[in-house]
């Protein structure tokens, strides 16, 4: 009875938060993007980098604190809203890139029983972040959190799980 509790709070906290706080290798298949995964998130990247150019006159350049204060301003001025999943998930690909930069991660498919999803992982290990729905399901369910601390909720679940480097 309690390890179903268990598993039933983690999957609520699952689709709360948009990761996983816990590992899931037993039940998931793991695999890399294929062509049209890539191609996809392209394109979703260029589409939030037109909207930023178009409104701000500027792009996504790979700086972390600058990258996430444009996605902020993009949700403060509502040009993306909460009903618009599409596009909300695109700035969670944008938000999966500067943590892939910063903590060492990669792109790779995600398929469990309950679908299959574009996850960061950790090197090799069974350590994933779900970063493509982190806004979107905040957003949708009214809940204002700021990107940045999104992201470092997402930062520090994998910094807390690395191994510590020699002499620390």
């Amino acid at each position: 009875m309690q390890l179903r509790l268990v598993a039933q709070v983690l999957t609520a906290l699952t689709l709360v938060f948009g990761f996983s706080l816990a590992t899931h290798a037993e039940e998931a298949r793991i695999g890399a993007l294929t062509i049209v995964d890539q191609q996809y998130m392209g394109q979703q990247r260029d589409a939030v980098n037109e909207l930023v150019e178009r409104n701000f006159g500027g792009r996504f350049n790979g700086a972390t604190e600058h990258d996430l204060a444009l996605l902020q301003r993009l949700l403060d001025r509502q040009l993306v809203r909460p009903d618009q999943t599409q596009e909300l998930q695109a700035l969670g690909i944008i938000l999966g890139d500067l943590l892939a930069a910063d903590l060492d991660m990669h792109w790779v498919v995600y398929e469990d029983k309950v679908g299959r999803s574009r996850a960061l992982r950790y090197k090799e290990s069974e350590e994933y972040l779900f970063p493509v729905t982190m806004i979107s399901r905040r957003r949708e369910a009214d809940n204002r959190e700021t990107v940045s601390d999104i992201y470092q909720k997402a930062y520090d679940i994998i910094d807390g799980r690395k191994p510590p480097r020699p002499f620390q």
